[in-house]
């Protein structure tokens, strides 16, 4: 049995939810060497489905590598990743307020597919998760699409959002996973652990 995994996230909402489920977790973050965001690079043509896949398997290897770089003691390893898809168009982090305000008027009104991939490596193995959501968003009136800009919430989040902020207000109906909207499924990531053997 593990008594805590290791997680390579930045993200502190990835903390929350681990903690919701009584999971005891160490960061395995980037250095200053390691260029994290790159991963995170779009391919040309590539289906959301592929590259969140993708991108959460390739920041599995850097912390894996990471991990056996610092010489750490041994422990499970999740990664997880998350992007917004309105059909196959893959809405990432918005680069400034311009890309905000693009990607908050196409949600608008219509429903979207949230994509998050959970992966954990134990020992040789691994293993990678995928939970898609729906998302039906009521039409978001032009003045609040500015206040949200302003309050600076949409930025380094897939899809100019996050499910816990003021949007909440505004998402009609969910089909799916909130926990994965957040970030990390957690159904699927109890699935992992139970699998690895992590005491939880």
């Amino acid at each position: 049995m593990h008594d805590f995994i290791y997680l390579a996230s930045q993200s502190p909402r990835r903390r929350q939810l681990l903690d919701q489920i009584g999971v005891r977790h160490e960061l395995l973050l980037p250095g200053a060497d390691e260029d994290a965001e790159a991963l995170e690079a779009e391919r040309p043509g590539e289906l959301p489905a592929d590259y969140v896949e993708r991108v959460t398997l390739a920041k599995l290897a850097a912390a894996r590598k990471r991990h056996a770089a610092r010489g750490l003691p041994a422990a499970p390893i999740l990664c997880s990743d998350t992007t917004v898809a309105v059909g196959r168009r893959i809405l990432g982090k918005p680069a400034d307020a311009d890309d905000a305000r693009r990607v908050l008027e196409l949600l608008s009104g219509r429903t979207h597919r949230v994509l998050t991939a959970v992966a954990l490596a134990h020992g040789r193995r691994r293993e990678l998760l995928v939970n898609v959501s729906r998302v039906e968003v009521a039409p978001l009136p032009t003045a609040w699409i500015e206040a949200y800009i302003a309050s600076g919430e949409p930025f380094g989040k897939a899809g100019s959002y996050a499910i816990q902020s003021a949007m909440a207000g505004w998402i009609r109906r969910i089909a799916g996973s909130h926990s994965g909207i957040m970030g990390l499924p957690l159904y699927e990531t109890a699935q992992l652990l139970r699998q690895a053997r992590v005491r939880f």
